[in-house]
């Protein structure tokens, strides 16, 4: 008996905050490490090592700089002063959810005032209001790459125990002010991309660590995030009855390049660290092997009176991951590489690629859906997943195939995860609506079913303009996938 899509499944889509909303400098926000976030023409945008470095020079360079010329992020696609208009956009899609973000620094400027920002409160609220008006289910991730960049600088970010108190302070404002609105809350975007870009994800500045202690920081800072996310699912469930609070992680399902033992030890290895976050907020303690690893590796973590505690006692209720692409792994160190959401992997022959080389696997969806759900047994959100292409504007149209063919394929291999029992219950593509790319900082990776008219140094006319895949995604949620 085929299942297909459950009655009620929250179709939509994401955005974030710091990719969209613009307004860097506008009602009292401050500055947030997005702020600083540059776009390098120069550099080959599958270069993501480059895109993503920072320093602290290039950090107080930027603070200096008033301008948004090379800032993309202080743009956005103006979401903030045209809510509206796109809201309507994605109900006519019939958007069921919108995945959105809180840019923390909106609500306390520097993260440390003791009183929020009245402004930032408001925009927030009117926003959650109007998508409440469209019977839009916001989905609202607290931290998404955007803190304020003042706890960057004074405390190295969330290496700084202090970076806690200052994160549940902000948390439970948001509670309190949307508890009427808000119903579905993630703690940390992507949490386990605090190796891969600590400043993006945690306000850390690897040349302020202590000199042979970045790595060692790093994951003290992690753990400073996961007593944060319990706390915060306590305070969540609190103050808000009926809440319901996810983690959120980059799913990065790994195969085995041959099945020489190596390459399936190296993944397995690979694989159990990718689900080292997730375990710790599903299970609410650290994994045995990881814990050995991290003692292997020298680095000692350091744990306060009640923090194990705390993590135990304030699960998530499910989990919600990001997924764009699998990898293989190999023992072979000229194995041919590829990039993929700012990794490295090394390459599979038996898939095809996106323009900035993402490999494309819907099936990899299917696999990474049994997993996570067999590994759990929480129901599960697909938040983020789609496909960054150059899309082109022809006689004022914009003609995707490659875009309905990814998310077709993709749908196919979730109806039939959750035919063979996954519990499934919401997805929302990445993006919605065109936005500034996370890694590159660039318009010109086009991720949403809507075009916006604005190029790469924030030229054009920023027009809203349906692409065909906004009438394709249209009839998928209007029939409940029930023609895939």
């Amino acid at each position: 008996m085929n299942k297909g899509f459950p009655e009620g499944f929250m179709w939509g889509g994401a955005i974030a905050a710091n990719q969209a909303e613009g307004a860097w400098n506008v009602d009292g926000k401050g500055l947030s490490v997005a702020d600083i976030a540059t776009y390098k023409p120069k550099v080959d945008v599958k270069d993501y090592a480059t895109h993503m470095s920072i320093n602290l020079e290039t950090v107080e360079k930027a603070a200096a700089d008033k301008s948004d010329d090379i800032y993309p992020k202080r743009r956005g696609i103006d979401f903030y002063h045209r809510y509206k208009e796109d809201l309507a956009l994605f109900a006519e899609m019939g958007f069921k959810t919108l995945r959105v973000s809180i840019a923390w620094s909106r609500i306390f400027p520097t993260g440390e005032e003791l009183e929020p920002n009245e402004k930032g409160l408001q925009f927030y609220e009117d926003l959650f209001t109007e998508m409440k008006r469209m019977n839009i289910e916001p989905i609202v991730t607290l931290s998404h790459y955007e803190m304020p960049l003042s706890l960057s600088l004074k405390y190295n970010g969330w290496v700084d125990r202090r970076v806690v108190d200052d994160f549940v302070r902000f948390s439970k404002v948001c509670f309190k002010r949307f508890k009427n609105l808000v119903k579905y809350w993630l703690t940390f975007n992507e949490v386990d991309s605090i190796h891969r870009h600590p400043f993006t994800t945690a306000g850390i500045l690897v040349d302020q660590c202590a000199p042979g202690k970045a790595e060692q920081e790093t994951y003290q800072a992690l753990h400073h995030q996961f007593v944060a996310s319990a706390m915060v699912t306590k305070d969540c469930h609190e103050i808000i009855e009926g809440s319901q609070v996810g983690c959120m992680i980059t799913k990065l399902t790994t195969y085995p390049r041959t099945c020489h033992p190596t390459d399936v030890e190296l993944t397995l290895k690979k694989n159990l660290e990718n689900n080292f976050y997730a375990d710790v907020h599903v299970f609410g303690e650290y994994p045995k092997l990881i814990l050995r690893d991290l003692e292997l590796r020298g680095i000692e973590l350091h744990f306060e009176d009640g923090d194990l505690e705390v993590m135990k006692n304030h699960t998530v209720d499910f989990v919600s991951f990001s997924y764009y692409m699998s990898l293989t792994e190999s023992h072979d160190e000229n194995a041919e590489r590829t990039p993929g959401n700012t990794i490295l992997g090394v390459k599979n022959p038996y898939l095809e690629a996106t323009d900035w080389g993402w490999q494309i696997d819907p099936q990899g969806l299917k696999i990474s859906l049994l997993e996570l759900y067999d590994r759990y047994n929480v129901p599960l959100m697909i938040v983020e997943n789609g496909m960054g292409a150059k899309d082109e504007l022809v006689d004022g149209e914009i003609h995707d195939p490659y875009r309905i063919a990814y998310f077709e394929s993709h749908f196919k291999a979730m109806k039939d995860a959750i035919n063979e029992g996954v519990d499934l219950i919401a997805y929302t593509s990445w993006g919605a609506i065109d936005i500034v790319s996370a890694s590159t900082s660039q318009m010109s990776k086009r991720y949403g079913f809507i075009y916006v008219d604005a190029d790469d140094e924030g030229n054009g006319t920023y027009d809203r303009i349906k692409k065909d895949s906004f009438y394709w995604y249209k009839d998928i949620i209007e029939t409940n996938g029930s023609q895939l």
